[in-house]
């Protein structure tokens, strides 16, 4: 049999203080003394205790812990998000909870349902769609919602993202700056607000040129899916592609390399995330960067407020800079 677990009360006797005061000290943000919190501590040390985390959030109604939904992580932009999601939330006395779901509905709810049993205090979902029943069930609960470079018509959640039309406009802008007229588009899941943002703001920056996308494919976010789609754009003779992440710009870019296609003199390839093996000197590529810091910094403010009883949800879109590397043709006027 395993030792006894040291109690609360066993640090309160050996640091001679109050069982309260034991609990202040190891409750984020309350008030104790420094005196009392070194014996405390001390106390702690030599017994081998620790608090128990799930008891006091039994107790108090808060867990100090956010339950982050998440659909895949093989595109390289999650994994950093993540990183500096659970980062920003330790600094503020907060823990990660991450469940995996599939971009579906019914998945999506199920693993929301298993969430809200662990008494989260809020929820990030990152790239999954939330039904109006699951968004009823987390407001039923007080249970606040973001959604995280994901948008949702009619949710009533508060929506973090890049500004995706503005960067879709952008790259059309500067691909037509470039001499290139033949622009097709490898599209982000159009099951997606952020796969259909992304392909609208390029079609709109084409229209003020007076074109059109040469063809528009839905790459689903899928590596298999866009070499696929590359390959048979080729039979059209595009002289740019457009992707609608890097994922599935390096997955692009190694298609039409295999083909006997130079990159950038034969076809320009420009992605959107600007994940760190986009600066790789194997892949060079121009991409729209999506603010990662700033989108983590907005979803924590957004949601811990919520978590503390602010009810707004905003919408939020955050401007990224396109990132001129060398896997497309550079226009001479260019910034």
């Amino acid at each position: 049999m395993g030792a006894a677990r040291v109690t609360s009360a066993q640090v309160a006797r050996l640091a001679g203080v109050s069982q309260s005061a034991v609990s202040r000290v190891f409750t984020p943000g309350a008030s104790v003394s420094a005196a009392t919190a070194e014996k405390v501590r001390l106390a702690a040390e030599a017994l081998g205790y620790r608090p128990n985390v799930l008891a006091r959030a039994m107790i108090t109604g808060r867990s100090r812990i956010i339950g982050l939904v998440v659909a895949y992580l093989e595109n390289q932009f999650y994994p950093v998000a993540i990183e500096h999601l659970s980062r920003a939330l330790q600094a503020r006395g907060y823990h990660l909870l991450i469940f995996m779901a599939d971009n579906d509905a019914a998945r999506t709810a199920q693993v929301v349902s298993e969430l809200l049993d662990y008494q989260v205090d809020g929820i990030v979902a990152a790239s999954v769609s939330m039904t109006n029943d699951v968004a009823t069930r987390c407001e039923a609960a007080g249970i606040p919602v973001v959604l995280f470079n994901r948008g949702q018509d009619g949710g009533g959640h508060a929506e973090v993202t890049s500004d995706n039309l503005a960067g879709g406009r952008e790259v059309a802008c500067f691909l037509v700056a470039g001499g290139h007229r033949r622009i097709a588009h490898v599209a982000g899941w159009q099951g997606s607000s952020t796969g259909r943002d992304r392909a609208e703001g390029l079609r709109a920056g084409l229209a003020e040129a007076g074109l059109e996308p040469l063809a528009v494919v839905d790459g689903k976010y899928d590596r298999g899916t866009a070499a696929r789609a590359a390959r048979a754009l080729m039979a059209e003779r595009p002289d740019a592609i457009f992707v609608g992440n890097d994922h599935m710009a390096f997955a692009v870019m190694d298609e039409l390399r295999s083909m006997g296609h130079r990159i950038p003199e034969d076809v320009s390839v420009v992605g959107y995330d600007d994940v760190p093996m986009a600066a790789w000197g194997a892949y060079d590529l121009t991409t729209l960067r999506q603010p990662v810091r700033r989108m983590v910094e907005a979803t924590v403010e957004v949601l811990l407020g919520q978590v503390e009883g602010d009810r707004a949800a905003p919408s939020l879109r955050i401007p990224g800079p396109l990132m001129v590397r060398g896997s497309a043709r550079r226009p001479a006027t260019w910034p």
